[in-house]
């Protein structure tokens, strides 16, 4: 498949914004059970931000769509951004809107916004990652799109966070279903070449889509997730990840200094 460069814009971010609403409400009456304490739905409290990522960076179709699992305390669920670390998110990609408070939240967990202070190391090291390798976020966006599956923050009564799948099997069947509807969607949307799993567990949701669909064209691989929960990940993240597409052919090799990027 040709790179998606050379497209014309679209109507692919206004497909996405209906998509995503479409899963906000297929997962507003879903009740999730101990251990999940809190739900945080940055789609609902942080939607302007959201939706201002999909109208400035998926307007067009991708080559390569890079997916996480869900937000992370200090990333996505304060900027409403995927991997969404705050200077990256304001500086980077020059998104900044208001956020509003989600019902039930934890104390140890507060959702404060743009006026966070806290980096999360995911998103850094992700984000971080394509500041080096490309001369802009528009750069990067023409030729990639990063999204989550699960639009969910989990939390327990003492605030630590639960990932999708470690949910009880009845919770977890019944958001990845609508989940699932919500990829598709995307992915069909975007028609990239190249679905990349940040982490085992995206990984798995892809190749399960692409062979219940039938996205034949469709190549489906993983990179190590940035998490600083992963021992590999904290040696050499980004040097790792980078040789890691060079490999696969999504990106090519630059020299010292060349930030144009890959693919």
């Amino acid at each position: 498949m040709d790179s998606k460069q050379s497209r014309k814009p679209g109507n692919t971010s206004r497909v996405l914004i209906r998509a995503a609403e479409r899963l906000v409400a297929c997962i507003e009456n879903l009740n999730f059970t101990a251990p999940v304490a809190h739900v945080y739905n940055p789609l609902v409290y942080a939607w302007a931000a959201y939706r201002s990522y999909l109208e400035r960076f998926a307007d067009t179709p991708k080559r390569v769509v890079l997916l996480g699992m869900n937000p992370g305390p200090w990333g996505m669920a304060q900027t409403g951004v995927p991997f969404g670390e705050i200077l990256a998110v304001r500086e980077w990609m020059g998104i900044e809107e208001q956020v509003r408070r989600p019902e039930g939240e934890h104390p140890r967990r507060p959702v404060i916004g743009f006026s966070v202070t806290r980096s999360e190391v995911s998103g850094k090291r992700l984000w971080g990652l394509m500041k080096q390798r490309f001369t802009s976020a528009e750069m990067f966006f023409r030729d990639h799109f990063v999204g989550n599956y699960c639009p969910l923050l989990f939390l327990d009564r003492d605030g630590k966070n639960i990932t999708p799948d470690k949910l009880r099997s009845a919770d977890r069947e019944a958001l990845f279903h609508c989940c699932d509807d919500h990829l598709r969607a995307t992915i069909e949307a975007l028609e990239p070449e190249w679905l990349i799993g940040i982490g085992k567990f995206t990984e798995q949701r892809l190749r399960v889509l692409r062979e219940a669909v039938g996205w034949k064209n469709m190549k489906v691989a993983g990179i190590l997730h940035p998490s600083p929960a992963s021992p590999s990940a904290n040696k050499g993240w980004s040097a790792l990840t980078a040789d890691r597409l060079i490999s696969l052919g999504i990106w090519t090799p630059t020299a010292a200094g060349d930030n144009r990027g890959g693919g």
